[in-house]
């Protein structure tokens, strides 16, 4: 068996050493500041949401999540190599989007942003819910079920 391989990854292709390797390779190699991103899950979940909605502006990423996203979250992203500005919204002010880069494909073994899970296919697996509380939208009546006389 060779020790790398030739795979095809965001449209090259890239030569790798095989997993079996990895810890072999990890203990010979002197420490780096470039060392593999340690994200928090707040993090993980931006980065996937500009993944799937790019390009976003930081507003749009606020009203995903109800809550505004802080430029030190999309900083750590920046500075991890996983997200780029993108081109400026045509929205008033022109406000800097952000999309997702070749690292971030390389780094999650994807060839191209087709490669990420379906979101029905996430949200059948419970992993994912788009029923998110909206206080304007709820109903203060209580339907005719919840009734008790």
């Amino acid at each position: 068996m060779r020790k790398t391989g030739a795979t095809a990854m965001c449209g090259s292709v890239n030569n790798r050493t095989r997993p079996a390797y990895a810890p072999a390779i990890r203990a010979s190699v002197a420490p780096t500041r470039s060392a593999a991103a340690v994200l928090s899950e707040h993090e993980s979940m931006v980065m996937m949401a500009i993944g799937y909605f790019q390009p976003v502006t930081r507003s749009e990423l606020g009203k995903i999540f109800g809550k505004e996203v802080s430029r030190d979250t999309i900083s750590a992203l920046r500075g991890a190599g996983f997200v780029s500005s993108g081109p400026r919204s045509p929205t008033p002010g022109a406000p800097y989007t952000y999309v997702t880069t070749r690292h971030f494909l390389s780094a999650f073994g994807m060839e191209t942003l087709r490669d990420l899970p379906d979101m029905e296919a996430l949200e059948d697996a419970g992993l994912l819910s788009r029923h998110a509380v909206n206080t304007e939208t709820l109903s203060v009546e209580p339907d005719d079920d919840e009734l008790v006389e």
